[in-house]
């Protein structure tokens, strides 16, 4: 059985995107259920030395972007990180 690189990493990132997207979005109506500023969560860092959530969240989708572009010999798509 073979499988092809792009079964085996496109859909992949595919899900984790979405469940990243979930996550978010649960952090988004748990800070407005507590009535905290989402900017809390965003700049947040369970230790010193981690990125906080906007550049993990920046890291997850440079790679679900670079990765298949890179497999398929293409050049990565460039977009601002805000």
């Amino acid at each position: 059985m073979t499988i092809s690189m792009y079964d085996a990493s496109v859909p992949v990132f595919s899900a984790r995107l979405k469940s990243l997207s979930n996550m978010l979005s649960l952090a988004e109506q748990n800070a407005a259920d507590r009535k905290i500023d989402p900017q809390v969560f965003l700049t947040a860092r369970l230790a010193p030395d981690m990125f906080a959530l906007t550049r993990q969240v920046q890291i997850a989708t440079d790679h679900a972007k670079g990765a298949p572009s890179r497999l398929a010999g293409r050049e990565v798509p460039k977009y601002e990180d805000n």
